[in-house]
């Protein structure tokens, strides 16, 4: 039977008796004694810590054993100028191209806001993405936090045949068009269809579109081989336009020869996402799964799977949630998904899977056409900004540039235009209401209740951060699904978890050497972007502890001693999905409370403790 003992300490109510306050901890001035009035410095002095928050100047008086008033600490140890880049919550994604391939422009992109770089796996070679991948880690490790690459794949391709006339033909409404499978010339009366699937699955009174939907064909007619089609909307016809089958579920996999080759190489260079195109059912994402697993390298981290969202067959009956549950993200892909569905009912569509994926804590993904108009002009339309705006009030976890990035005019415009929205967006109370009201129930687990509880103190005491130790992520997914309010940073021991985690609401991992939990590191070092460096593992809580308030300090998370962060960990470190302690820090390191104060009142709480803590033990 499972027994749930729960153990508080809460913090130490300090009286006016005291003088000193945090801020003189960020002097490296701390104690394990209280410091009254009149009491000698020495011992408070003889016990102090690195400082994590104060000037060149104060640390060189420290050294030489001097006190430091507190009234004349002037600064925190340079809270980076990135620090408005880490402040939003909706993350984004820039696809990269012929605009966006130097190290420079890439570089520009991080700066101005993307999260995320997707590798497009239709265009160019594996080798000019493999050149991307390497430009995309120089630069992480320059400004040491993590970048996901996302490595979408092409899917297969359905089009038609070629025309004895290069220029195409010209159909007009009403008339008949047949598809067959005859390797003949097109003409003006029919054109090859070389996909014996898509004559299998059409039924009569089925659409077939041409050419993204310019062209509306409906089966009138079926035979051995072949499709009579009646044009209900003319247009033109030419070599190998795309053809899309909003009314068929087509008995092909996902994962062309193309995909198969490009998919292997994405696991032996180490992209952190794959985006699987052409998902119509739940096997389609068990196929690639099973597919990854074969072709893993031994000794790899296997990436997170995103489903793009894209065919019809994805809303007949549960398909959706079951392609949710298997999978690791979701895109909706608006592109085909706006040729195959109603115009109409693709903002209704993209809600429903936002919801779903909430629901369920899986981070959701909005793209194409976000700002279609950037890719010639420096600022988008009124309608565009719109868009966008949507997408982040209906609760995205991202949103994506595709053509605005990778071939336009303005990339690191676009990039910076939809940062910007974000910012307004995320300001406006109506949108923090409809993420309260929108927020899925949690589940009846002690994890789910530790991070429920980590996001209600932060609420409470006005922390600046929820810090989550996870060592996979699953925690830290869990804290991003209730979207808290705060950021919430990430500290797990792999650099891949990191990655992954990068692409979900309002987290912000940090970068870790393999297999540490950021210890024993000085913290010069620690804001040295040119020379990251080599950490060591540490089994002292406390310690993890003190370096977790020194990435909240680098990333801007906080900026003055008093501010405070909620932490969520395992204990003992290394159990995959186990959250069972919370405890409140100050952003100057777990040792700067001011302890040993016994406060009476009637309620009779003894409060002994300079730190809080919320303890589950799970006992079996």
């Amino acid at each position: 039977m499972t027994r749930i003992v729960i153990r508080a300490a809460f913090l130490a109510f300090i009286g006016s008796q005291y003088v000193t306050e945090r801020t003189e901890a960020f002097t490296g001035l701390t104690r394990s004694s209280t410091f009254r009035r009149g009491q000698s410095t020495s011992a408070w002095a003889n016990n102090r810590q690195s400082p994590l928050f104060a000037t060149v100047e104060d640390e060189t008086n420290i050294k030489r054993g001097k006190l430091v008033d507190a009234k004349q600490v002037t600064t925190v140890a340079a809270v980076p100028k990135l620090s408005q880049r880490w402040r939003k919550s909706t993350k984004q994604l820039a696809t990269l191209g012929p605009a966006s391939s130097s190290k420079e422009m890439i570089e520009k992109l991080f700066l101005a806001g993307a999260d995320v770089f997707r590798l497009n796996f239709s265009h160019g070679s594996q080798e000019q993405k493999q050149e991307l991948l390497t430009l995309i880690r120089e630069i992480e490790e320059k400004y040491s936090h993590p970048i996901a690459v996302l490595g979408d794949l092409q899917g297969p391709k359905l089009r038609v045949g070629e025309f004895s006339d290069p220029n195409g033909v010209k159909l007009e409404e009403g008339q008949i068009f047949r598809l067959d499978l005859d390797d003949a010339m097109g003409d003006i009366t029919r054109v090859k269809l070389p996909h014996p699937e898509i004559i299998e699955a059409s039924e009569i009174g089925h659409v077939l579109l041409v050419d993204d939907g310019k062209v509306k064909l409906r089966v009138s007619g079926k035979g051995e081989g072949y499709l009579e089609c009646t044009v209900e909307v003319e247009g033109k016809i030419s070599n190998r336009k795309g053809v899309n089958t909003p009314d068929s579920v087509l008995d092909i996999s996902p994962l062309t020869p193309k995909d198969r080759s490009d998919l292997e190489y994405m696991l032996g260079i180490g992209v952190d996402w794959v985006a699987l195109s052409f998902v119509q059912r739940p096997a389609d994402i068990e196929e690639i799964h099973a597919l990854i697993d074969e072709k893993l390298p031994k000794g790899a981290f296997k990436p997170a799977v995103m489903a793009k969202i894209e065919k019809p067959s994805c809303f007949e009956e549960d398909n959706l949630e079951k392609i949710v549950e298997l999978c690791d993200g979701i895109m909706v892909a608006r592109g085909d998904l706006g040729v195959e569905c109603a115009p109409e009912d693709v903002p209704l569509l993209q809600k429903n899977i936002i919801d779903q994926c909430r629901d369920l804590g899986k981070p959701v993904v909005v793209a194409t056409q976000m700002l279609e108009s950037m890719i010639e002009s420096p600022t988008p339309t009124r309608a565009e900004a719109s868009d966008v705006a949507t997408a982040i009030y209906d609760g995205a976890d991202a949103i994506m540039l595709s053509a605005e990035s990778a071939a336009g005019r303005y990339p690191e415009e676009a990039v910076a235009m939809q940062q910007r929205i974000i910012n307004r967006v995320e300001g406006d109370v109506h949108y923090k209401s409809q993420l309260e009201q929108s927020a899925p129930k949690p589940h009846n687990t002690a994890t789910d209740a530790i991070i429920t509880a980590a996001s209600q103190i932060a609420s409470t005491i006005g922390a600046k951060s929820i810090v989550c130790f996870s060592l996979r992520g699953s925690t830290v997914l869990r804290a991003a699904k209730g979207r808290p309010g705060v950021p919430i940073l990430a500290m797990s021991p792999f650099k891949e978890t990191s990655r992954q985690l990068v692409m979900s609401w309002g987290v912000y991992p940090e970068l870790p050497k393999t297999g540490t939990y950021f210890s024993n590191i000085d913290e010069e070092e620690l804001l040295d972007y040119e020379a990251p460096v080599v950490e060591t593992a540490t089994d002292d809580f406390d310690l993890v502890l003190r370096n977790a308030c020194r990435a909240a300090l680098k990333k801007g998370l906080v900026t003055d001693p008093n501010d405070l962060l909620v932490v969520t960990a395992g204990i003992p470190f290394g159990t995959p999905g186990a959250a069972n302690v919370i405890r409140v820090v100050p952003a100057a390191g777990p040792t700067c409370w001011d302890g040993d104060v016994k406060y009476s009142s009637d309620s009779s709480i003894d409060l002994t403790f300079g730190f809080a803590t919320l303890t589950f033990f799970i006992l079996h």
